[in-house]
């Protein structure tokens, strides 16, 4: 896979130190979608990724924090059971989905 091509990636953290966890939080809310507390959807390329996940190591103690990153499928399926947390009618697309490129030619873009 190109560099360039993007993807989507599940990101997931468990911080030791609360002053640490808030500041990556706040970051990752300005960077990534959340989907649940410690869980983001990022949409980007391997290369961004990378840079997202450079960016993410100078805020952690890697000593006692675990933060990692999960390449999704192209085709990717969620199941969901209870209570949702994305707002309204939010939905995660992979940049490469069939519905997404629908949806982004029928808005002419």
């Amino acid at each position: 896979m190109a560099l360039n091509t993007p993807r989507g990636w599940l990101i997931t953290y468990d911080i030791t130190n609360p002053k640490r966890l808030m500041r990556l939080h706040r970051f990752l809310v300005r960077q990534a979608t959340p989907v649940q507390y410690s869980v983001f959807h990022f949409a980007g390329s391997p290369a961004q990724m990378g840079r997202l996940m450079a960016d993410i190591a100078t805020r952690i103690d890697p000593a006692t924090d675990d933060v990692r990153g999960y390449q999704l499928p192209e085709h990717l399926s969620i199941d969901t059971l209870g209570r949702g947390s994305l707002p309204g009618e939010t939905f995660l697309l992979s940049p490469t989905s069939p519905t997404l490129q629908t949806l982004l030619q029928a808005a002419g873009k």
